[in-house]
């Protein structure tokens, strides 16, 4: 192993140390009862805030409560339904597939596997590791959402632009069982700290670890973080 990725290695475990000492309570946003249900809530996400989302499913969770009700919705009550989540037609559609493959290929149970979870209309490498970690423990891969890409790229884990080629550079420097873990952490300090416009830099619990890579006015935050050093 060369020095470089040595670095790197014990720059992202100390990254990963701190960040679950600041959210020792970080887990996935989405409210969910059962697999299916975060499945939905995790379709309807895209594009879509987390909390809109949590408007949304309790009407939606209570009127159909198996995939069997859910291929079966008609889809202009359906659509009506999910329309603040944006996208509400095309999200429709793939909840109403993935849930007829669900109940007629998988005994309207959600597959817990990788492979059987990408080959459901709608459903992609994200959609299905949010699945499998978070309802079944499962680390398949990382969570790679706008808020992983862009940390992972600002704390200089990675150059990768596209979320496949980030979730790969990922899992080769992120230990295996930090893998579900470590996509609820960047995406919680995503949301508190480092947002896309203003990161709290003054205040980020990795701010030594961190080059910066794309914030503006990046001297004048480093100096602010000299204390922290």
């Amino acid at each position: 192993m060369g020095v470089a990725k040595s670095k790197l290695l014990s720059r992202c475990r100390t990254i990963l140390r701190r960040l679950r000492a600041a959210y020792p309570d970080s887990r996935c946003a989405l409210h969910h009862d059962n697999p299916l249900q975060l499945l939905v809530a995790t379709i309807l996400s895209a594009q879509c805030t987390d909390a809109r989302v949590n408007l949304v499913t309790p009407a939606l969770f209570k009127r159909y409560r198996t995939a069997a009700d859910l291929a079966a919705a008609p889809s202009a009550e359906l659509e009506s339904m999910i329309r603040s989540t944006g996208f509400f037609r095309n999200k429709a559609r793939s909840i109403r597939n993935c849930c007829r493959a669900i109940t007629e290929k998988h005994g309207g149970k959600v597959p817990d596997t990788l492979d059987e979870l990408i080959q459901l209309d709608g459903i992609g490498r994200k959609t299905a590791n949010v699945v499998l970690g978070v309802a079944y423990g499962k680390a398949e891969g990382l969570v790679v959402d706008t808020h992983v890409m862009r940390l992972s790229r600002r704390l200089g884990l990675t150059r990768q632009t596209t979320p496949e080629k980030i979730e790969q550079a990922l899992m080769k420097i992120v230990p295996r069982e930090d893998w579900i873990d470590f996509s609820h952490l960047l995406i919680w300090h995503g949301r508190k700290r480092c947002t896309a416009r203003r990161p709290d830099c003054i205040q980020c619990e990795v701010a030594d670890l961190c080059p910066k890579i794309g914030v503006k006015d990046k001297g004048d935050r480093n100096e602010r973080t000299q204390g922290r050093r």
